[in-house]
């Protein structure tokens, strides 16, 4: 965490509640506003309040979460870190959504920074809040501040063996000059009675009793539902349309057009407004639209693999890294093999598909909206409504999943539009079709690999020819092999596309982790040997290069601010790899025929990961996975294991669906899949039997969960597959060549 130079006044607000109590807002320099500038470094953060702590008169602490929750557990988890600090029981912790406001500081959700971003301001706030209550209680009792300690709450003075609760002590500690910030004593993690605990989900009673958290359940009185039809070809608009008709249909209130903005984000469509969602929905059905198609009518996943095809053979048009002689190295290498990958674009399909909940009242709009990034969304509302961004108050709300669909705020300034036209509050609820039909997806992309071993089984080359549709991307110039191979080449060729693309849980490492784990498989094969082995011979060699100085906040996603994992500790990789096989028993089991196991690693938002996975695969092509090991390091500190096994699962779980049978294809410009049917993901019967987690403690600061888990376990899979079979699958899902689940 940087830290800027402050004031104590300025460090610390603090005023006494009605009836006794204490909040404090901590001032820091927030890590975790990455996002919000683009990953590309940009000026430096102003200081900005960054959390809040309430503690009432009976003791009862309340903190604000003031991230956006989408299933990763930061409401959660942040709050576990002020309250190990402030040293009050966790069962006497409320925990409360914040709202969209500047005095939280960045609010965001992605990228896995709000671990790293906030590990030492969150503790840091529980620390000084403490320390002003051990102040309020030394003054009372006429005592030095050195001979109090704190416990569960109380602030303890042995020696007279009094002890008073925080409730007793909040008036008085807002009377306290609040510490430096630098000054603040953190505990020692052997201290810890919070972090480092298996602690539930603080919604999770509020969620399997049907709680309303999520967007989906938002509701104002006299509300309308609103349905949009958009143009069904990415970036096409409404000419015209029988909106007459639909009005006179049951229910509906209002049908018109929404002319497209794009600097807003919102696209072209048709919008019809009635008493219920059902209504809306049935008079979307006669709707009839002349639209205008524009350029991107042309395209198609047909299109994409052509272009891809004809563009592989000859020269790169741009060259992103050359270390070496590479042509030299394979036309003397002892053995060489060639491989063409290949991977589809992506809906996110989260279950709660996108929605909001919008009111236009008096030139101001009232929102309540479950968004990744907040304050950008507040932003393109008001540049598209015309009205000043303090005029839109925006109520943050659970979501039931986004894997970075929610990065992007184009329903909610749909919603926004719509009721600004309608002049009430509206509910806009997409339905899947529209989900599937208008994602900003995982890009496509083709790889067009050759590499060579030598007659010892070194890697001594590798050449890919990067073939990029728009928004797709290698990982940069220090994606893994990259520093690891004394003859590496990295070029690429582009493709226009206007099929819009966005991140998507783990972007890019969930791509190119396939494509390379899964030809340096080729490769250990190829020299005959052990593929696990083979890859801690490559990570221990020397470096082409030395590894430039640690990344910083912009690179944290990747490793650094160009991507591709530029500055990551090959020593920490290997210490994963090695424990993942002893923890698999890689190599020391006897599988059945068609049984095998593959491995594979990967540095992903700053995360050293590698999973081994046992697979079965019979004369059908039916494929079993029936374990999971995952070796993680993610720093000296595993914040709350509960949540972070089930971040580890559930990645692997997205990451089946992916490999097996994820995929949008693209015809006329327009997505042809439309709902579970033709998108299905892992079901549960399908799911391995067991995911097993393990984690490698190292001195760094602990990093994020939400994504770095996923990348490996498809080139696992996809490598024990080959193992068990003999043929290799480099086109994505492996559905295409007729692989299903067991």
């Amino acid at each position: 965490m940087s830290i800027a130079t402050l004031d104590r006044r300025s460090f610390l607000r603090i005023s006494a509640l009605a009836g006794g109590g204490l909040v404090i807002a901590a001032y820091i320099d927030p890590l975790g506003n990455l996002l919000a500038q683009g990953r590309q470094g940009g000026p430096a953060v102003p200081l900005v309040p960054n959390a809040f702590i309430k503690i009432g008169a009976d003791g009862r602490v309340t903190i604000i979460g003031k991230n956006p929750e989408i299933g990763q557990g930061i409401k959660t988890t942040l709050p576990m870190l002020i309250a190990e600090e402030l040293d009050v029981p966790w069962d006497t912790v409320t925990v409360e959504q914040g709202d969209l406001d500047p005095k939280y500081g960045a609010q965001s959700a992605g990228g896995s920074t709000a671990v790293p971003g906030n590990w030492n301001g969150m503790r840091q706030l529980g620390a000084a809040a403490r320390q002003m209550l051990v102040a309020a209680a030394a003054a009372n009792w006429s005592v030095p501040e050195s001979e109090l300690t704190t416990q569960s709450g109380h602030v303890v003075h042995t020696t007279s063996r009094r002890t008073a609760g925080y409730g007793e002590l909040a008036t008085k500690a807002a009377t306290m000059t609040p510490p430096d910030l630098q000054s603040v004593k953190l505990k020692d993690a052997a201290d810890y009675k919070i972090i480092g605990k298996r602690v539930p989900g603080v919604d999770n009673r509020a969620i399997v009793t049907g709680k309303p958290l999520f967007g989906i359940d938002a509701s104002v009185p006299g509300m309308l539902y609103a349905v949009y039809q958009r143009c069904p070809v990415y970036g096409g608009k409404a000419v015209s349309a029988n909106l007459d008709a639909i009005k006179a249909l049951p229910g509906v209130k209002h049908a018109l057009i929404i002319e497209p903005n794009q600097q807003a984000g919102l696209f072209g469509g048709v919008a019809i407004v009635a008493d219920s969602w059902w209504l809306a929905s049935q008079a979307r059905t006669k709707l009839q639209v002349q639209w205008d198609n524009g350029a991107t009518a042309e395209h198609s996943t047909v299109g994409f693999d052509k272009q891809a095809a004809d563009l592989a053979p000859g020269k790169p048009a741009q060259t992103t890294r050359t270390d070496g002689d590479v042509e030299g190295a394979l036309a003397g290498a002892a053995k060489t093999v060639e491989g063409a990958y290949s991977y589809p674009y992506l809906s996110h399909a989260p279950l709660e598909p996108m929605n909001a909940l919008c009111q236009f009242k008096d030139g101001k709009l009232e929102a309540w909206v479950g968004t990744q990034q907040p304050a950008r969304g507040a932003q393109q509302v008001a540049q598209a409504l015309g009205i000043d961004q303090a005029n839109v108050v925006l109520h943050m709300t659970r979501m039931g999943g986004s894997f970075g669909r929610r990065l992007q705020n184009d329903f909610f300034v749909e919603c926004a539009m719509i009721a600004k036209q309608v002049g009430g509050a509206v509910k806009l609820q997409w339905n899947r079709e529209d989900d599937l039909g208008h994602d900003w997806y995982r890009a496509a992309g083709y790889h067009f690999l050759k590499g060579g071993v030598d007659a010892s089984g070194k890697l001594v080359a590798w050449r890919n020819h990067f073939v990029a549709p728009t928004g797709s991307s290698s990982g940069g110039a220090g994606e893994f092999p990259a520093r690891f191979v004394p003859n590496f080449m990295l070029g690429q060729s582009p493709i226009a596309s206007g099929v819009p693309t966005g991140a998507m849980r783990a972007p890019t490492s969930n791509a190119v982790a396939f494509v390379n784990q899964s030809f340096l498989d080729e490769l250990a094969h190829a020299a005959g040997k052990d593929p696990l082995q083979f890859r801690l011979d490559v990570l221990s060699g020397p470096l082409v290069v030395p590894p430039p100085p640690p990344p910083d906040a912009a690179g944290a996603g990747r490793g650094g601010p160009a991507g591709g994992g530029q500055g990551w500790d090959p020593a920490r990789m290997r210490a994963v790899l090695e424990l993942v096989r002893d923890k698999s028993g890689w190599g020391k089991t006897k599988l059945p025929a068609g049984t095998a196991m593959g491995v594979a690693f990967h540095f992903s938002h700053a995360g050293y990961f590698a999973e081994v996975a046992e697979v079965s695969v019979d004369a059908q092509k039916r494929v079993k996975v029936n374990r999971v090991w995952v070796a993680a390091d993610i720093g000296k500190q595993v914040i709350n294991p509960l949540n972070a096994e089930g971040q580890i699962q559930s990645s692997v779980i997205d990451g089946l669906s992916q490999l097996m049978s994820y995929e949008i294809t693209i015809a006329g410009g327009k997505a042809t899949q439309t709902n579970w049917n033709d998108y299905p993901p892992v079901k549960m019967r399908q799911a391995p039997k067991s995911i097993e987690a393990f984690f490698v403690k190292s001195e760094q600061n602990p990093t994020g969960l939400g994504e770095p888990a996923l990348p490996p376990v498809l080139p696992a899979v996809a490598n024990a597959i080959f193992t068990a079979t003999g043929v290799r699958v480099r086109t994505l899902p492996l559905s295409k060549a007729g692989y299903k689940w067991a």
